[in-house]
């Protein structure tokens, strides 16, 4: 085969290649640009940038938000409720004891074992004497900005269905997550980043389908960041075109949108057509704005000292920075597969504590020094508590009758704490609230009503909190 550099002359520059194309090409677009007049599509056809309908951008909620964004830490696995924020006295009181016969064991996989006290110290911190174990040194200068809820329970002390129904209201997959149905409902700031980013050091239990799209449009799937590098031109595989220059792939994009659009002015609406459509020029804009904003040596060297060194450390500070680009959705899972799944020794929690308080106290800090607090919703927990009964001699078993989170942030009373759980920490007796609650008070915060966010599909209107959820109103400001 004769290259085709060979094929060029000195006099043209052009190789016969070169010219068959582009004299064939104009003779074919003459010829197309006649057809389409013809058929009345030539002027139909939109400027690709000006009528691309963009599914990310910024739509308004169902009434005024206390708060326009949320980070959700989530400490797969399942931290320690008596080992944390719910400290139980009685629990050091009666170690070694059985739990009483009158305490129900619906939905707890522990029916043996003896009551294991917390090898933590709790000690009451801030103006309002909430009590938080040792492990959270950091945290716990924030107690006064935290709404701690200590009544919280779910369906299932499974990991699977109880990380699937934590992040997308049903134990079985595949169903939207928040993130997804917060950024369909109301877009996002930032049309050069994704609206919902998930950062993890690997996949957690379950893995993508706790960020799946599910039915909804494809452009509201939550974008995988694997944090255990923070190279920004490595942490985004390929969104760098080594071919082409950013002018180039305009030309080529605009081209190419431009037969998309033909295309879909043919056919009915069709939301996964849509979405590949708006991806396409989101990867073209990503590859300025992306680089900039995972690039944390660009953070002065106070600040990466606050935050601490570390994966989970890395997470928060990006978090921060995306927050502040306008993501709507940043999710930050503390480690791959399941780290605070300690069976067989409660102090284990002690690692993992020492590797998120600092940068937990950071974050909060941040938010508020650059005015991003009012607006942005932090929640922290897992997918279920533990027991407060031993497993083996040191550890504790998945718990779903009670368990611990706190959130702070928008539009959320400041230094609280809702409900209580029994003595031994067994169950929720004391405003208990479901996992329906938690996303339904989520929701509300961010201008949304859980009853009116539905999307039909298979023939009936889905929602997030399904046919349950209520809006808990004490943990609002």
């Amino acid at each position: 085969m004769i290259p085709h550099s060979a094929l060029r002359t000195p006099q043209s520059g052009l190789s016969r290649r070169d010219l068959l194309l582009r004299s064939g090409g104009s003779l074919g677009l003459i010829g197309l640009s006649s057809v389409l007049a013809e058929a009345d599509l030539l002027a139909a056809a939109p400027e690709p940038k000006a009528a691309a309908i963009n599914p990310l951008a910024p739509k308004a909620p169902h009434y005024a938000p206390r708060a326009t964004r949320l980070i959700f830490l989530f400490m797969n696995g399942g931290p320690s409720h008596v080992d944390t924020f719910d400290p139980k006295p009685e629990l050091t009181k009666h170690a070694g004891e059985t739990l009483p016969d009158s305490f129900a064991m619906k939905n707890s996989r522990r029916r043996t074992g003896k009551l294991l006290a917390s090898p933590f110290q709790f000690q009451p911190h801030g103006e309002s004497g909430i009590e938080v174990s040792d492990l959270f040194p950091h945290v716990a200068r924030h107690i006064d900005d935290l709404c701690v809820v200590r009544s919280m329970h779910t369906d299932n002390p499974n990991h699977e269905p109880g990380l699937l129904l934590m992040n997308t209201g049903n134990m079985q997959p595949i169903r939207p997550s928040m993130g997804s149905w917060l950024t369909y409902a109301l877009g996002s700031e930032n049309q050069n980043l994704p609206g919902y980013i998930v950062l993890c050091p690997g996949k957690p239990v379950v893995g993508p389908y706790l960020w799946s799209n599910s039915f909804l449009p494809g452009v509201h799937q939550g974008t995988h960041i694997n944090n255990k590098n923070t190279n920004p031109e490595e942490i985004i595989r390929d969104v760098k075109n080594r071919y082409l220059t950013s002018a180039e792939q305009r030309e080529q994009l605009d081209l190419v949108q431009s037969l998309n659009r033909l295309h879909q002015q043919s056919r009915p609406p069709d939301d996964q057509l849509e979405a590949r459509i708006a991806s396409l020029e989101m990867a073209y804009r990503m590859q300025g704005e992306a680089l900039e904003a995972f690039d944390l040596a660009r953070e002065s060297q106070l600040t990466r000292q606050a935050y601490g060194e570390g994966e989970f450390a890395n997470a928060c500070l990006m978090a921060r920075r995306l927050a502040e680009r306008g993501v709507r959705v940043v999710q930050i899972y503390y480690g791959n597969n399941q780290p605070w799944d300690d069976h067989k020794d409660i102090t284990n929690h002690r690692d993992h504590a020492q590797k998120s308080d600092q940068p937990i106290a950071a974050l909060l800090a941040d938010l508020k020094a650059r005015g991003l607090w009012d607006d942005t919703i932090v929640v922290w927990g897992g997918e279920f508590g533990r027991t407060p009964m031993s497993e083996g001699d040191k550890g504790r078993d998945h718990h779903a009758l009670g368990f611990s989170m706190w959130l702070a942030g928008g539009g959320l009373k400041r230094g609280y704490v809702h409900g209580a759980t029994d003595e031994f920490g067994f169950q929720a007796i004391d405003k208990p609230m479901h996992v329906y609650d938690l996303q339904a008070t989520i929701l509300h915060l961010l201008g949304l009503d859980h009853k009116r966010l539905t999307f039909r599909y298979s023939g009936r209107d889905i929602r997030l909190t399904d046919v349950k959820g209520e809006i808990v109103t004490d943990l609002l400001a």
